[in-house]
């Protein structure tokens, strides 16, 4: 019941963060957003009709296929979702009376980290705001490519409407702020903490792995493996450990057995015990 009010909670939050972001920084500078918003902001900017009652409008087709194809769990979360981010644009468009930026470029900037900071509250909990997020989960269900190429398509068709209609530079600049948004969101749902993955090939793998569990409280997984040249058997070691403990492992191995090979590479997500099991120890 906590985790339900809590995730509830967050997507009011982030809803209103990126209805404030609208109306505080992209409207005033006649920029748009991606998806159903950037839409409703065309369409605002030409009639003037309410941002918020488009975007709701918009959203239902959209929820009734996330009803027939998602399932009712889903389907509440993403009617409160557009519900939610449809009153917080509304709500908040006294904002645009505040011109906080005069530099249009600085209000696509700001307008991209805000948003993306509310987006990024919104998926961390597993929560939809409506709008291109229902496209996302019934692409993700039915096909195995990227979202990410359909929800560009759909941002490039925004983006053309927004160059024939109001010139190149808004386009231009409604691009930056998208990818700014885009690129803080993933930073809010993944955790600026990011996870690396360390694999060592060494002969020494014992005093390695004895250090790596004493000084990093890691645990370490063995592989084994052999050389192709030399057909020798040897053991690979595998650990998954965040950006800041990287120095400390580099350290232990050059220590334990300076000729050691380190391969570093990141880690997209990391679930189970040590890193996102309810009370396991994150380091």
């Amino acid at each position: 019941m906590k985790n339900k009010i809590w995730q509830y909670a967050s997507v009011a939050l982030g809803c209103l963060i990126c209805g404030a972001s609208i109306n505080l920084f992209l409207v005033p500078h006649h920029l748009l957003s991606g998806g159903v918003s950037g839409l409703a902001i065309i369409s605002y900017f030409l009639f003037g009709f309410p941002i918020g009652v488009q975007i709701f409008l918009m959203n239902i087709p959209l929820i009734y296929a996330a009803y027939r194809v998602l399932g009712r769990d889903y389907t509440i979360m993403a009617i409160f979702g557009s519900i939610m981010f449809s009153l917080a644009v509304d709500v908040t468009q006294f904002l645009t009376n505040y011109n906080l930026l005069d530099d249009t470029l600085l209000a696509a900037l700001t307008g991209g980290l805000v948003s993306g900071l509310g987006s990024g509250i919104i998926f961390r909990v597993n929560g939809s705001g409506g709008g291109l997020d229902i496209v996302a989960a019934i692409v993700k269900k039915y096909y195995s490519f990227n979202f990410g190429i359909v929800g560009f398509a759909i941002n490039l068709v925004i983006l053309l409407l927004a160059a024939t209609l109001f010139g190149l530079k808004l386009a231009v600049l409604t691009l930056i702020s998208m990818f700014v948004g885009a690129n803080l969101t993933d930073k809010v749902v993944e955790g600026f903490n990011r996870k690396k993955i360390v694999h060592i090939v060494s002969y020494n793998t014992q005093a390695i792995v004895d250090s790596i569990l004493k000084e990093v409280g890691r645990g370490v997984t063995i592989l084994q493996g052999e050389g192709a040249f030399t057909r020798q058997q040897k053991q690979v070691i595998f650990v998954v450990v965040s950006l800041t403990q990287i120095a400390k492992i580099k350290y232990l191995v050059q220590e334990a057995d300076p000729q050691a090979f380190m391969i570093v590479s990141e880690a997209a997500e990391v679930m189970g015990r040590g890193f996102t099991l309810p009370g396991a120890r994150n380091q």
